[in-house]
């Protein structure tokens, strides 16, 4: 009969051995999604467009998660003007974004605000903003900002975005619902 031994010395071991760095990358990225409805309440146009997060809200972003910075939690949503061909850069802020303008052909006495609700995963959506369009005009996109004032240029400027098929045309009397997404 044989017998086997095991010392209390005697030990295992396991390694993983990768053939490169193991990386995870978080980006600060955002979708907006905009659903134009006639006065007649059928949906003339929806589109959902990628943005340019800006550095301020990265910044804002960071400084909140790491460094005690306080958080900004009431957003709202605007509307960029659609007369010329809008450009966005990440250095872009509410006081200085010469790319692009505002257009505020609506009712709302203040841009509407983008309302979030906590969330568990790596995405985090406000619930539609309506716009009520009062004027004819064209959008060429959106922006989140700190900001309810329109045609202000305070508060910290989060993202903005121009529609993937283009400027769009709005009358007096439709409504334009906004989400926004943002991811990281």
């Amino acid at each position: 009969m044989q017998s086997e031994k095991i010392n209390a010395a005697d030990n295992s071991g396991s390694s993983l051995i990768c053939g490169g760095k193991i990386d995870e990358v978080a980006n600060a990225t955002g979708v907006y999604t905009v659903t134009c409805v006639g006065a007649d309440g059928q949906v003339k146009w929806a589109d959902t467009f990628d943005n340019t997060v800006v550095t301020v809200g990265k910044a804002l972003l960071l400084n909140a998660m790491f460094a005690g910075t306080t958080p900004i939690t009431t957003w709202y949503l605007g509307l960029v003007d659609g007369a010329s061909a809008p450009s966005y850069s990440v250095a872009d802020t509410m006081a200085s974004h010469a790319g692009w303008s505002e257009t505020v052909p609506y009712a709302n006495a203040t841009r509407p605000a983008a309302t979030f609700s906590a969330t568990a995963t790596s995405s985090i959506s406000a619930a539609a903003a309506t716009f009520n369009i009062n004027g004819t005009a064209t959008v060429a996109g959106a922006f989140l900002v700190s900001n309810n004032t329109k045609s202000g240029t305070t508060g910290t400027l989060y993202s903005a975005g121009n529609f993937s098929t283009g400027n769009r045309s709005i009358l007096s009397g439709d409504t334009l619902n906004v989400t926004y997404t943002a991811s990281c």
